[in-house]
């Protein structure tokens, strides 16, 4: 895994791909890793209506999808890098940062408040 795609990307590269033509450089960085964090807050964003998405065989597809990996890192790791990401209030953020900081991979993200405060961020992004 060379990057970690934020839930934003991950929802993009599934759901809603014509989002993707501005960031065609992406396929140089596969196979894209995902968090379970992501696959969490997709499910808040659809029980909540903010996004349709059916579980668990959106979980099934991606699993079966080659262009990703799912990351599975210690839920002990991740908080414990999350308790100085003060910079966010965002839980999901804040754990989407962690991960990425624990793998020592980039964080593949639009979010502005995370690029303002994330060191680890493709160039490309950067």
């Amino acid at each position: 895994m060379n990057l970690l795609l934020d839930t934003h990307f991950l929802i993009w590269t599934t759901l809603e791909s014509k989002q993707l033509d501005r960031f065609r450089w992406l396929g140089r960085y596969l196979p894209w890793g995902v968090s379970p964090v992501s696959l969490l807050e997709i499910q808040y964003l659809s029980e909540i209506g903010r996004l349709r998405c059916r579980q668990p065989e959106y979980l099934d597809a991606l699993m079966q999808d080659r262009r990703f990996v799912v990351d599975e890192v210690p839920l002990v790791s991740l908080i414990r890098r999350a308790f100085p990401l003060s910079w966010t209030r965002d839980p999901f953020d804040r754990l989407l940062a962690a991960h990425s900081s624990v793998r020592r991979v980039p964080l593949c993200t639009v979010d502005r408040l995370i690029a303002e405060n994330h060191p680890l961020l493709p160039e490309e992004l950067s």
